[in-house]
């Protein structure tokens, strides 16, 4: 799966699918695809990424009481 780095704009390949899904992780794993070589992996903060369409990532993907209302 693909996101998009909201500084830089670059595609990044999600290496770790299921650390992009657990909103205990603050960081994952991914590879930056920008220019012609394949970066080598990296860890990068999920609050500085996105959908390449530039919607944001679920609440539920981001912070583990989502469901809770103060």
């Amino acid at each position: 799966m693909f996101l998009k780095d909201k500084n830089s704009g670059d595609l990044v390949e999600v290496l770790n699918p299921k650390e992009m899904f657990d909103p205990a992780s603050d960081a994952m794993s991914v590879r930056f695809q920008a220019g012609e070589e394949v970066g080598e992996p990296v860890n990068v903060s999920k609050s500085g990424l996105c959908f390449p369409s530039g919607e944001s990532l679920p609440k539920c993907w981001l912070d583990t009481h989502y469901r809770v209302k103060f």
